[in-house]
């Protein structure tokens, strides 16, 4: 056995591990945004050593989910009606494009994926289960998966990570919790199957300013 290698190994394990949980965190506000990350805490809370978290730190900094706050710190990136406001604007305008990229391409092959993993996500929300948001996610980047633009799926798929914190913010207002948004998945769903573009995009983006509606009432004192 090569035990450099394995250890190199485990070591990259550990800040994987470290990543996913902290991004976790970030994502769901158990680390508030703006909150200082201090290097032990997180260390004893994930149980493993200083180097995978600070590793980690310094992985989240490029998803724009932690900012450095001088050469030795890290906080959880800053949440403000401002910052809401650019991601959605930029949401709206990347997705508005990818989708009608990826509809106008449409083939068997994409449909067939893109209703198994609105059906996975239906089927796990119905069930309260907690890989719920790893499903919703699949589901939005499967409308968008067939643009043929890496480069434009990886910003896409930024972008929706940094609004799920503004997400998580909203989701006790009645308002938001009013909405049917199996409703909203459906109506996307049915106008991406029915292969049209400009109706698929339409609704996409309603369901994001509608929602942004909603997480800009709740921002107003941030």
């Amino acid at each position: 056995m090569n035990i450099q290698n394995d250890r190199g190994q485990k070591e990259t394990s550990a800040t994987q591990g470290a990543y996913l949980s902290i991004r976790d965190m970030i994502l769901t506000g158990q680390l508030p945004a703006g909150d200082k990350l201090k290097i032990e805490k997180l260390r004893m809370m994930l149980n493993t050593g200083a180097s995978p978290v600070r590793e980690a730190l310094s992985l989240l900094t490029s998803d724009m989910l932690v900012e450095r706050i001088d050469q030795r710190g890290f906080r959880a990136a800053p949440a403000s009606q401002s910052n809401f406001e650019e991601i959605l604007m930029l949401r709206c305008s990347l997705e508005d494009m990818a989708v009608r990229m990826s509809v106008d391409k449409a083939d068997s092959d994409w449909e067939d994926a893109l209703v198994l993993s609105h059906h996975r996500m239906k089927k796990l929300a119905a069930n309260g289960d907690a890989t719920f948001e790893d499903a919703h996610k699949s589901f939005h980047m499967a409308l968008l998966d067939n643009c043929g633009s890496p480069m434009l799926l990886k910003y896409c798929s930024q972008l929706y990570d940094l609004n799920i914190r503004y997400r998580y913010l909203a989701a006790g207002s009645e308002s938001y919790q009013s909405r049917n948004i199996p409703a909203e998945h459906e109506e996307i769903l049915s106008a991406a199957v029915q292969r049209d573009s400009a109706l698929a995009a339409d609704r996409l983006i309603t369901h994001y300013r509608l929602t942004g509606e909603y997480l800009t009432a709740q921002l107003a004192d941030i």
